[in-house]
C-alpha cells in the first residue's frame, strides 16, 4: 500500500502535504456509460469546459478535489487524468458503487457466485489500479438514500468495510440527510470493526438539524458540509433560497468547537446525463451550484461570522490530510 503519509491521484503519488486546500466531495463528469456510448458528446467541448473549470477553481486556491465518481456514475479514469493534467488541479479518484438500492447485475451476480468478490475488486483496484490505467483511488464511496439499508445496499456498505480495514483507504459516503442514514451506515460500518474516524459521512449539511450533526460527530467520523450551492431545500427546489442556511451551519458546528471533523466540497459536476447543464439554467435550487462558490461566498461569510482563519484551514487543509494520512491496513 505504500507510505500511509502519500496518497494517490489520477496523476501520480503525492505526500498529502501537497494536498493543500481541498474539495472533498466533488465529480467531474457524472454519467450513465451507456447512455455515452450509444449517444456521444463532442469529449473535446467536454473536456475543455471541465479543464477551464478546474483550473478557474485552482486560481481560488483549491489545490485539490476529490472525485467520488465511482460504478454507477460513469466514471471514466483516462478522462479525468487528463483533465487533471491540464488543468493543473489534483484529482483523487474514488471506488465503490453508487447505488440507492439495487445493485448492477455484474457486481450481484458475481457476489453471488462468489461471496466476496465485490470486496476483492475494491482492494485489487486500490492496490494493482483500475484496468490497465495504473490509476489507484485513494477513497471508498457507497451511498444510502431514501430506500434506506436495500439487502443489496447494504452488501456494499460490508463490501466498501472490509476493502477499508485490508487497504486503510479512507471511507466516504452519500447519505440521505433527512433519514438520518448517516447513522445507519455508521451502525454496519461499526458491525464491520471499522474505525469511524476514518470515515466521511456524507451530505450532512442537507438539513438544519444540529442534533443529526451531532450524533454523527459524537461517534467520532468526519462530516460532509459538501453540497454548497444547493439550495438547502433541494435542487428541485421552486424558489431560490439563500444558501446562507448551510453557511450557518458550518458557523455554528464550528462555534460548537467541531472544526477538527468537518469538510466542506459542493457535490457539483461539469456535466451530468441526470441533470443537464441546460436543466441547471433554469433551476432555482441550482443557481449558485458550481465549482467556486466555496472560494467566492462561502469562506468570506465564515470569516464574517467569527470563523478563525484557523478553523478554515483546519476544515480545508489539515482535515482531508488527516484523513489521506490513514494508518493501513487493521
Amino acid at each position: 500500500m505504500g507510505d500511509q503519509h502519500t496518497v494517490e491521484t489520477a496523476t501520480g503519488t503525492i505526500s498529502v502535504d501537497e494536498l493543500g486546500a481541498t474539495s472533498m466531495h466533488e465529480h467531474v463528469f457524472t454519467l450513465n456509460a451507456e447512455l455515452r456510448i450509444n449517444y456521444p458528446w463532442d469529449e473535446e467541448e467536454m473536456v475543455a469546459s471541465a479543464v477551464e473549470q478546474l483550473a478557474e477553481f485552482k486560481e481560488r486556491g483549491i489545490s485539490t478535489i476529490v472525485d467520488l465518481t465511482v460504478y454507477g456514475l460513469g466514471r471514466d479514469l483516462p478522462r479525468v487524468a487528463r483533465i487533471s493534467r491540464e488543468s493543473g488541479m489534483q484529482i483523487v479518484v474514488a471506488t465503490g458503487v453508487y447505488t440507492f438500492r439495487d445493485l448492477p447485475t455484474f457486481f450481484r451476480l458475481n457476489e453471488m457466485s462468489r461471496p466476496g468478490f465485490i470486496a476483492d475488486f475494491f482492494v485489487r483496484e486500490v492496490e494493482e489500479g483500475v484496468g490497465g490505467t495504473g490509476i489507484r483511488p485513494a477513497i471508498f464511496k457507497c451511498a444510502t438514500d431514501t430506500y434506506g439499508i436495500t439487502e443489496d445496499v447494504e452488501t456494499v456498505i460490508r463490501s466498501v468495510a472490509r476493502a477499508h480495514r485490508r487497504t486503510g483507504v479512507p471511507i466516504s459516503t452519500h447519505a440521505h440527510a433527512a433519514s438520518q442514514q448517516g447513522l445507519a451506515q455508521q451502525r454496519i460500518l461499526e458491525e464491520e470493526g471499522v474505525d469511524l474516524s476514518r470515515v466521511v459521512i456524507g451530505h450532512v449539511g442537507d438539513i438544519a438539524d444540529l442534533e443529526y450533526a451531532e450524533q454523527v460527530l459524537a461517534r467520532g467520523s468526519f462530516i460532509g458540509l459538501d453540497r454548497f450551492g444547493i439550495s438547502i431545500n433541494g435542487m428541485h427546489a421552486e424558489e431560490a433560497t439563500p444558501t446562507d442556511e448551510r453557511i450557518a451551519i458550518a458557523v455554528e458546528l464550528c462555534r460548537r468547537g467541531y472544526a477538527s471533523q468537518m469538510v466542506m466540497g459542493h457535490d457539483t459536476n461539469v456535466e451530468s446525463d441526470s441533470i443537464t447543464r441546460e436543466q441547471r439554467a433554469v433551476m432555482p435550487g441550482l443557481k449558485d451550484w458550481r465549482f467556486t462558490y466555496i472560494t467566492d461566498e462561502v469562506v468570506p461569510a465564515m470569516r464574517a461570522q467569527g470563523v478563525s482563519q484557523a478553523d478554515i484551514d483546519q476544515i480545508l487543509i489539515e482535515n482531508p490530510r488527516r484523513i489521506f494520512a490513514h494508518g493501513g491496513a487493521y
